[in-house]
C-alpha cells in the first residue's frame, strides 16, 4: 500500500525548490570566495599537500656549490678574497659545467688584487658566468639592498640575472618571479636563466616544492676551489654558487620544506622551469565541475548516493587537478571547489536527516502508516475534500486478545482495504483506535461506502487466526485547509454511527451546512440556470465485442464557493426538498442533446439516467420525462432508465405502470445496485427490466473472494436465464475483468475502463477506441 507516496510527494517538491536554492548558495559562495582574499589562504593551506602526493626527485642538471659550513671554517675571513671565486670559476669552466651562475652579493669591493683575479676569471669563462643583481620591493621583508649589480670589472663578459626572492606576507615562499627590473633594465632571474625561459618582468611562477631539494647534487665550494672533486659531475650541468651556511643567513621558509637556502630555492626553482612554465588554470573551470558535482549530488533523494557523487566527485577532481599539476604545470584552484563539495555533502546529509525527522513525525511508529500530521499536508493541496474517519469498536479487545504486534498488523491489513477506494491509495492512522482517508470527491457515495462496508465485513487472518475488526465510519467535507476540524467532526460522526448500529454516518456540520447552502428552491435551481450542474458519462464496456456500447450519466456540482459538492450531498438533500425532479429532468434534456454527439463516434450508443424513489409515481415528472424525449432527436431506443430496488418498490403498483410506459416508448430500464437491497425472484418477474446491474460491493473481489464469486457467478446465470443482460459495476482492475468474462457476463463498468468523464473527453476516448479497432 502506498501509502507514504503523497508525502514524501510533498518532500520531494520541497526538496527540489531547496537543491536549486542550496545549489545556487554553494555555487554564488564558491564564486565569491574565489574573487575574495580569502581564496589565497584558503589555496595555500592546501599547498602543501597537493606537493606531498608526488615525491619528485631532482633531474640533477642544476649543481649547487654551496658555500656550507666547511667551506667557512676553511676559509676563515669574511668576506672572503674573491680570488676563490675566480679559483672555483676556472675549476667549473676547465670540467665543463654548462653555465656558473653566483648567488652572491658581488655589488661592492673587497680586496683589489681578489677583485682582479676573479674579473680575470670572468673573461676566461667568456660568457659561461652570470653574475646576480637585486632589485626586491622594500617591504616585501627582503633584507637584501635594492637595485644593486656587479662591481662594472664584472659586468664585462657576463649576463646580469635576478635573485629577487619574494617571500608571502606570512614569510613562507612559494612562487618566483621570471624575471624583474633591477637599475631600469628588465632581467631574468635565476632560475629563468638557467632554464633559459623568457617571460615578462614581475610574472610569477609556483615553485614545484615536489621537488626533494636533498636530491639537488651538491659540491662544497672549498672542495671545488681546492679540485676536490670529480669533475663527471660538473659536466653539462648548471651550476648554481651560493651560501648555505646558517652563519651566512640566506634562508628563507617554505611551505614543504621548512627553511632553506636561497639558493636551494633557487635551484628548485630552475628544476621547475626546466619542465616547463607553470600556468595557473582559470578558476572558473574547477568552480563549474564542482557546481556540477553538487547540482548531481543534491538531485538525489537520499544522502547515501550524493555523499557517494559528492565523495567519487571530490576524488576525482583531485586526481585530475594532481594529474594537470604534477604532468602538465597546470595549476587550478582546489581548495575552494573541495570546499563546495564538502558543503554539498554536509548539506545532503543534513537535509537527509531533516527529511527523516519530518518523515518520522508523519508516521505512526506503531505501523507505519502516515498520522495526523501527515493527512494535514496532504489534505492542504485539496481545494475541497471529502474525509472518512474508520472507528475500530472492538479495539481494546482486540489489544488484548492479539497484543500489539498483531494488532498493528490487524490495523494495516485493514487500513489495505480501506485504501482501495482512498484518494490515491492513502490511509492514515489519526488515533489509537482510528484510521482515516481522504475520497475522491465523485466517489464520496452512498454506494461506495456500501461497498466497503462488504469488504470490510470480511475477517482478517493475523498470525493464522481470522479476526473480526468492528469499523464505523464518519463522513465530513469542507476545504483541504479545514482538515483538523473535519477529523474531530468525522470522528463524532463515526462515534454516533456505532451507537446507532449503523456502518456511517455524515457529520452533522455537513448535512446542517449544506442544508443552509442549498435553500430550497434557492441555489440548485440557480445552478441548474447557470449551468454549474455538470453531466459525465462513466462507460460500459461489453466484453464479447470488447467495446464501449453505453455509458450512465452522472451528476456533478461545481459551487463557485463552496467548490465541488458531492453528488452523495446533494442528490439527498434535493431529494429531501423535492428538488430531485427538475435536477433528474435537467439531467435528461442535457443527455438527450448529448446523445447525437456521442453516436457520431458510436452508432449504437445507448445512455443511462438515474432515477430516484421519488419520481416513479409523480405524474408531473414522468409527463415532462415523456416530452423531453419527444422534442429531443434521438431514438427512444438510445435510452435507459436505472432504477434501484427500493425506488421501485416504494410505490409498486404505480411503480411498475411507470416503468411498463417507459418500455413501450422503446427505453431500456436496467435494475440498479442489485443485490444491496431485498430482492426477490417475484420483483425480478414483475418489474419490466431489461438490464441487471450488479453491485460493486460484490464485483470488486469476486475474483478473489469465494463468497462474492459465488454470488456473481450465480446472478449472471440467473439473470440470463430470464433473458436479461447483466452490467457488473466496480471493475478495477484486469484479473476483476478477466473473471467476469469467464463468468459470460455481459458488460462491466468501473475505472478500470474509464473515470466518468465529460462530454469531449468522452468524444476523444471513443474516437481513439475506434481508431484502435481498426
Amino acid at each position: 500500500m502506498r501509502s507514504l507516496t503523497r508525502l514524501r510527494r510533498h518532500l520531494r517538491i520541497d526538496r527540489r525548490l531547496s537543491t536549486w536554492i542550496l545549489l545556487a548558495a554553494i555555487v554564488l559562495s564558491g564564486i565569491l570566495v574565489t574573487m575574495g582574499p580569502m581564496e589565497r589562504s584558503i589555496e595555500r593551506a592546501l599547498m602543501p599537500a597537493r606537493f606531498a602526493a608526488k615525491h619528485r626527485i631532482a633531474s640533477g642538471n642544476v649543481l649547487v656549490v654551496e658555500m656550507d659550513a666547511d667551506s667557512i671554517a676553511k676559509i676563515k675571513r669574511w668576506p672572503w678574497s674573491r680570488s676563490n671565486y675566480a679559483q672555483v670559476v676556472d675549476r667549473l669552466r676547465q670540467a665543463g659545467a654548462a653555465s656558473i651562475v653566483f648567488d652572491v652579493d658581488l655589488s661592492a669591493t673587497a680586496d683589489a688584487e681578489g677583485d682582479r683575479a676573479f674579473a680575470d676569471a670572468l673573461a676566461r669563462a667568456n660568457g659561461l658566468v652570470a653574475l646576480p643583481t637585486f632589485g626586491q620591493d622594500a617591504g616585501s621583508g627582503d633584507r637584501r639592498t635594492i637595485d644593486t649589480i656587479p662591481l662594472p670589472q664584472f659586468r664585462k663578459s657576463v649576463a646580469l640575472a635576478s635573485v629577487s626572492i619574494r617571500p608571502d606576507a606570512d614569510g613562507l615562499v612559494r612562487n618566483m618571479p621570471l624575471g624583474t627590473i633591477t637599475a631600469g633594465t628588465p632581467r631574468p632571474t635565476l632560475s629563468g636563466y638557467i632554464a633559459a625561459v623568457m617571460g615578462s618582468a614581475d610574472r610569477d611562477f609556483l615553485i614545484d616544492q615536489s621537488i626533494d631539494p636533498d636530491t639537488i647534487p651538491r659540491l662544497s665550494f672549498v672542495a671545488v676551489r681546492d679540485g676536490r672533486f670529480d669533475p663527471a659531475q660538473v659536466r653539462g650541468r648548471n651550476v648554481l654558487i651560493g651560501a648555505t651556511a646558517i652563519e651566512m643567513g640566506d634562508r628563507y621558509g617554505t611551505s614543504q620544506w621548512g627553511v632553506i637556502p636561497g639558493v636551494v630555492i633557487q635551484a628548485m626553482a630552475a628544476e621547475t622551469l626546466l619542465r616547463g612554465i607553470p600556468v595557473d588554470g582559470w578558476p572558473g573551470t574547477t568552480i563549474l565541475i564542482a557546481g556540477l558535482i553538487a547540482a548531481l549530488a543534491l538531485s538525489f533523494r537520499s544522502s547515501i548516493p550524493g555523499l557517494g557523487i559528492a565523495a567519487t566527485g571530490g576524488a576525482a577532481m583531485i586526481i585530475a587537478t594532481l594529474v594537470a599539476q604534477h604532468r602538465f604545470q597546470l595549476i587550478y584552484p582546489l581548495a575552494v571547489p573541495l570546499l563546495m563539495i564538502a558543503a554539498t555533502a554536509a548539506v545532503s546529509l543534513s537535509r537527509d536527516v531533516v527529511t527523516r525527522f519530518r518523515e518520522a513525525r508523519s508516521i505512526d511508529e506503531a505501523t507505519g502508516l502516515p498520522n495526523t500530521l501527515a493527512l494535514v499536508t496532504d489534505g492542504k493541496a485539496q481545494e475541497s475534500a471529502v474525509l472518512a474517519v474508520a472507528t475500530i469498536g472492538n479495539h481494546d479487545a482486540l489489544r488484548a486478545i492479539l497484543g500489539p504486534r498483531d494488532l498493528a498488523n490487524a490495523i494495516i491489513r485493514t487500513g489495505e482495504r480501506m485504501a482501495l477506494i482512498a484518494l490515491d491509495h492513502h490511509v492514515y492512522r489519526t488515533a489509537e483506535h482510528q484510521l482515516a482517508f481522504l475520497l475522491p470527491p465523485d466517489q464520496a457515495s452512498d454506494d461506495t461506502l456500501h461497498g466497503l462496508r462488504a469488504i470490510l465485513l470480511q475477517p482478517v487472518e493475523i498470525g493464522g487466526r481470522r479476526v473480526d475488526v468492528s469499523i464505523s465510519i464518519g463522513i465530513a467535507s469542507g476545504a483541504g485547509t479545514e482538515l483538523d476540524r473535519m477529523v474531530s467532526d468525522a470522528a463524532l460522526a463515526a462515534a454516533k454511527a456505532q451507537s446507532d448500529g449503523v456502518f456511517w454516518r455524515r457529520a452533522a456540520t455537513d448535512i446542517d451546512g449544506l442544508e443552509r447552502s442549498v435553500s430550497l428552491m434557492g441555489e440548485l435551481d440557480e445552478a441548474i440556470a447557470r449551468g454549474e450542474i455538470e453531466v459525465f458519462y462513466q462507460p460500459k464496456y461489453h466484453l464479447g465485442d470488447r467495446r464501449i456500447v453505453s455509458v450512465e450519466a452522472l451528476v456533478r456540482w461545481r459551487h463557485p464557493v463552496r467548490g465541488f459538492i458531492g453528488p452523495d450531498l446533494f442528490i439527498p438533500i434535493a431529494e429531501k426538498t423535492n428538488r430531485i425532479a427538475p435536477l433528474t429532468l435537467h439531467v435528461l434534456a442535457q443527455v438527450a442533446r448529448d446523445i447525437p454527439v456521442m453516436r457520431s463516434h458510436a452508432a449504437d450508443l445507448t445512455a443511462a439516467i438515474n432515477l430516484s424513489a421519488n419520481l416513479l409515481s409523480s405524474t408531473v415528472f414522468n409527463r415532462e420525462v415523456e416530452r423531453i424525449i419527444a422534442e429531443a432527436d434521438v431514438p427512444t431506443a438510445a435510452l435507459v432508465f436505472e432504477v434501484t430496488e427500493s425506488a421501485a418498490m416504494s410505490h409498486p403498483v404505480e411503480a411498475i405502470a411507470a416503468l411498463r410506459r417507459y418500455r413501450d416508448l422503446g427505453i431500456a430500464v436496467s435494475l440498479d445496485d442489485y443485490g444491496t437491497g431485498q430482492s426477490t425472484l417475484t420483483y425480478l418477474r414483475q418489474l419490466p427490466i431489461t438490464e441487471l446491474k450488479i453491485d460493486k460491493s460484490f464485483v470488486q473481489n469476486a475474483h478473489i473472494d469465494h463468497n462474492d464469486g459465488v454470488l456473481v457467478r450465480s446472478t449472471i446465470d440467473l439473470a440470463h436465464r430470464l433473458g436479461l443482460k447483466v452490467v457488473a459495476e466496480g471493475v478495477e482492475d484486469q484479473a476483476c475483468l478477466d473473471y467476469l468474462a469467464a463468468c459470460d457476463c455481459d458488460l462491466i463498468q468501473g475505472y478500470f475502463i474509464s473515470k466518468p468523464l465529460p462530454l469531449a473527453a468522452l468524444g476523444t476516448l471513443l474516437a481513439e477506441r475506434r481508431s484502435n479497432a481498426a
